[in-house]
């Protein structure tokens, strides 16, 4: 490994708290609710966490949890923090007209804006997936970045816009644009391996130790820096699962053991793509 080297870890937050369980398909009740407020207890105890390693990162909040938490999601701000846009009740865009995801995405814009003074810049889809219009409303509203797609592992790359798919035919891949992906992958995102959900026709275990976790996360991080030089590394967590005792352990142990390596520098997601797109200079 050359001692020019260097890498990239975005530790990021989707925030959703009460957001998340306010769903159409689900028993709106008081049990699920405390699930989502509990996370207005830890996320206080991460970013303690955060200040003693001077790590800044970046927290995917929906509108609705701006407003539920102003002072809250004003102090991570006002810690250095950066803050993308979410939804704005944690809304699957998929199967949302124009009209709706257009005025989603514009509440969540003014949620963030009238709590922390600054529009988000980058966007995570509350369901890690995009509807046909999304990307020409990120291009619209001017966002820089996008966090919800898993085209590749380590390295960012080019939204498009106009793929076509057909069942006989080979996948036509549509125009690059100006907004960067920032991939991400289930495999690192603690909600599947940690939370137990229980739905109508389907239950998810989770509950898994740490010690499972840790395995899967250090060795994707170890695998980056052995293959990957510049590669950048994205974490995706949430605080009222990360922020648990035991789980908080883990992260820290995670970051210490990153912190070994030479040359690994921990940033806000817009920072990092800001400086990946002038490297790579991109031209309408």
């Amino acid at each position: 490994m050359s001692a020019s080297t260097h890498f990239t870890v975005c530790l990021t937050f989707d925030f959703d708290a009460i957001s998340g369980w306010l769903k159409p398909d689900r028993e709106i009740s008081p049990g699920p609710i405390s699930r989502g407020e509990y996370g207005a207890i830890t996320a206080p105890r991460i970013l303690e966490m955060l200040d003693r390693y001077g790590i800044h990162s970046t927290w995917f909040v929906p509108g609705h949890t701006a407003e539920t938490y102003p002072e809250l999601i004003r102090n991570v701000f006002e810690r250095g923090h950066e803050i993308g846009h979410h939804g704005y009740c944690h809304e699957s865009p998929i199967n949302l007209s124009l009209v709706e995801e257009r005025r989603i995405l514009e509440k969540g814009i003014d949620a963030v804006r009238g709590v922390t003074g600054e529009r988000p810049m980058g966007y995570r889809s509350p369901s890690w997936d995009m509807s046909p219009n999304t990307i020409d409303l990120l291009l619209e509203n001017g966002f820089t970045y996008d966090s919800s797609l898993m085209g590749n592992d380590f390295s960012p790359y080019w939204c498009r816009k106009g793929d076509q798919y057909s069942f006989d035919q080979p996948y036509h891949f549509g125009e690059p644009v100006d907004i960067v992906e920032l991939p991400v992958t289930w495999g690192l995102d603690d909600f599947p391996a940690f939370e137990f959900v229980s739905l109508p026709n389907q239950v998810l275990p989770g509950l898994r130790a740490p010690s499972q976790v840790y395995e899967i996360w250090a060795g994707d991080f170890d695998y980056m820096t052995a293959n990957v030089p510049g590669g950048v590394y994205t974490l995706t967590m949430h605080p009222e699962v990360i922020g648990r005792g035991h789980r908080l352990l883990l992260l820290e142990k995670l970051i210490d053991h990153m912190l070994q390596i030479p040359g690994v520098r921990f940033e806000r997601a817009f920072n990092f793509v800001q400086n990946w797109k002038e490297q790579i200079h991109y031209k309408k």
